[in-house]
């Protein structure tokens, strides 16, 4: 494949001038005109119109009856963007990906980005919309953001099918002898409400079920989410399906959704939300958003089958993995890229100024002053990730996000923070330009695919014990001076060496502002400790999840929720969603 890229493509004329940065975001989409998905698919991939399931004009899956399953020997380039440990100034690693995609195809490549689906809970709760922003974002926007394509319903409904058949199950006999006390299947939903964190159903009398203690956690942190994102095709979805264990017998052996004979019907739920989703950029460029597991409670990365087809249709994917390469890259290489044999062929990392003077002691308010010294004192972040990165085998390409208050000399002391790693730096003004603000940053991508694909390292092998997987992330990735596992947890993690699943990756869920397990520890500490409190089996999925420190499987939500900003107008249309 050459990688020297000199046509400008023909890009569809946009319906209006689009707005001035700094216009919210959602006026800026709905300032394009989308292409028809159907005719999209056609010109940029070939695929005729029953290759794909339309959902309306602008979006739609794809029909794998079709299409076929993607080909594993794929000839695609996979590019990973990571980012600097995120702070509430903003990273803007999805948008980053979105302009850097635009600015691929600015300079002729035939490129795709593959992203995660937004959860409701973030939504409505801190973030808003994550589509991208300003002129680097994902159309149609609210729709994305919204019930897009039915695949969370869908993952919820199942999930949720599961556990009432698990309490009916009991109900009429418990034919399994399951012990209610070990039951670990909790039911889920697709918003955060820390009021149901904690539960106890079956009340009301004999006719309403056996009262047991349960919870709910948020989709996103389901292991149907895990599974419909590391899923190969139908079968290996009902597979996968079939392996989770849901409790323990009273002798102790594990009962599994295949045993209680409810793989089939969790699968047809499933179905249509195993085919990957496809949509455009504001220029027009394909994007593939498919899947959304966290990445600090589950593993962060979209669909193997999106990355798959991407790859098939493609020269070039860019792919994303959530919040910091401590998180988000570690998960992306150790358990999406091991279990799929997936590899990156370059990788992003993505920073901005204002999040760098974050990271060095600068208060929220204070961020509009420049502050030189500041930059180099929350580099020690940065620099962290690029040690990381490099550890991994790969050579990051620095992106530096660029905002309208930074300054020449605060940008400077990042290109000098990278020089010292030997690593390229590169402005990119795709929030305000799109993809002509991202060409450079292209071009240094196209620069380091051109030198070969990279020797990815996996951080631990197989054969370590659960245990030492879990320190050999706190210690190399986090740099602590070491784990400390409650009685609970240890108990847990050699149950499941025990059942044979010692051999599996591990999944951590810590918070992600912060290398430590306390979020208000910026910078890059060294010599803490990371508490492991609970672990859990995700045996369909292929990982067990480490539950560290304080993080919650179910987000509650802040003392002003994005949500009492939003609304319709009297036309209809939605306001205050980012």
């Amino acid at each position: 494949m050459s990688l020297q890229y000199n046509e400008q493509p023909s890009l569809a004329p946009l319906a209006r001038e689009l707005p001035p940065p700094g216009t919210p975001d959602i006026e800026i989409a709905r300032a394009v005109q989308p292409q028809s998905i159907l005719l999209l698919a056609q010109q940029r991939f070939g695929l005729p119109a029953d290759s794909l399931v339309p959902f309306g004009h602008y979006k739609a899956k794809i029909n794998m009856k079709h299409v076929g399953l993607p080909d594993p020997a794929h000839n695609g380039k996979l590019v990973l963007v990571t980012a600097m440990t995120p702070t509430p100034a903003g990273e803007g690693k999805t948008t980053t990906s979105v302009g850097l995609n635009d600015g691929l195809n600015r300079l002729g490549a035939r490129s795709s980005v593959c992203l995660r689906e937004p959860s409701l809970g973030p939504c409505f709760g801190m973030k808003g919309g994550a589509a991208g922003g300003g002129r680097a974002q994902v159309i149609p926007m609210e729709d994305i953001n919204l019930h897009f394509n039915g695949d969370f319903h869908a993952i919820t409904a199942a999930h949720n099918l599961l556990a009432s058949l698990i309490d009916n199950h009991i109900h009429w006999g418990n034919e399994a002898d399951l012990d209610i006390r070990t039951i670990t299947w909790r039911r889920v939903m697709d918003l955060n409400d820390r009021a149901l964190r904690n539960l106890v159903v079956g009340l009301g009398g004999g006719a309403h079920g056996v009262p047991r203690e349960t919870g709910f956690d948020i989709t996103v942190a389901s292991e149907l989410m895990a599974i419909l994102c590391m899923a190969d095709n139908t079968a290996d979805l009902q597979a996968r399906l079939g392996r989770i264990i849901v409790g323990r017998r009273r002798d102790q052996s594990p009962v599994t959704v295949a045993q209680l004979g409810a793989d089939g019907a969790m699968a047809i739920l499933l179905r249509d939300a195993l085919q990957p989703n496809l949509v455009q950029s504001l220029e027009h460029n394909p994007v593939f958003i498919h899947g959304g597991p966290f990445a600090n409670i589950a593993h962060g990365c979209n669909s193997v089958m999106a990355t798959r087809y991407a790859l098939n249709l493609n020269d070039i994917v860019v792919t994303e993995a959530g919040f910091g390469a401590d998180l988000g890259a570690e998960k992306f290489i150790d358990i999406k890229c091991r279990q799929s044999g997936l590899r990156p062929d370059a990788v992003v990392l993505v920073c901005t100024v204002r999040a760098l003077k974050m990271q060095g002691g600068v208060a929220r308010k204070q961020l509009d002053t420049p502050d030189v010294a500041a930059v180099y004192a929350g580099g020690a972040n940065l620099t962290r990730h690029i040690r990381n990165l490099l550890s991994f085998g790969l050579t990051p390409v620095v992106a530096i996000n660029h905002f309208p208050g930074d300054t020449e000399a605060e940008v400077e002391a990042v290109r000098d923070l990278c020089r010292d790693w030997q690593v390229p730096a590169v402005v990119a003004s795709h929030w305000a330009e799109g993809g002509d603000g991202a060409t450079e940053l292209a071009q240094a991508v196209l620069d380091q695919l051109a030198q070969g694909s990279p020797d990815v390292q996996l951080l631990y092998p197989d054969c370590a014990s659960l245990q030492d997987k879990i320190e050999t992330i706190a210690t190399r990735v986090y740099d602590a001076a070491g784990i400390d596992v409650s009685t609970a947890a240890a108990r847990q993690l050699a149950d499941f060496e025990q059942m044979g699943f010692g051999h599996l990756p591990v999944c951590i869920a810590k918070t992600q502002y912060s290398f430590s397990a306390d979020p208000n520890r910026r910078g890059a500490p060294t010599g803490h400790v990371l508490p492991v409190r609970e672990a859990r089996l995700c045996a369909g999925a292929g990982f067990v999840v480490a539950i560290c420190g304080d993080i919650m499987t179910m987000p509650g939500l802040p003392r002003h929720p994005a949500a009492l900003n939003m609304g319709l107008n009297a036309d209809g249309d939605i306001y205050g969603l980012v």
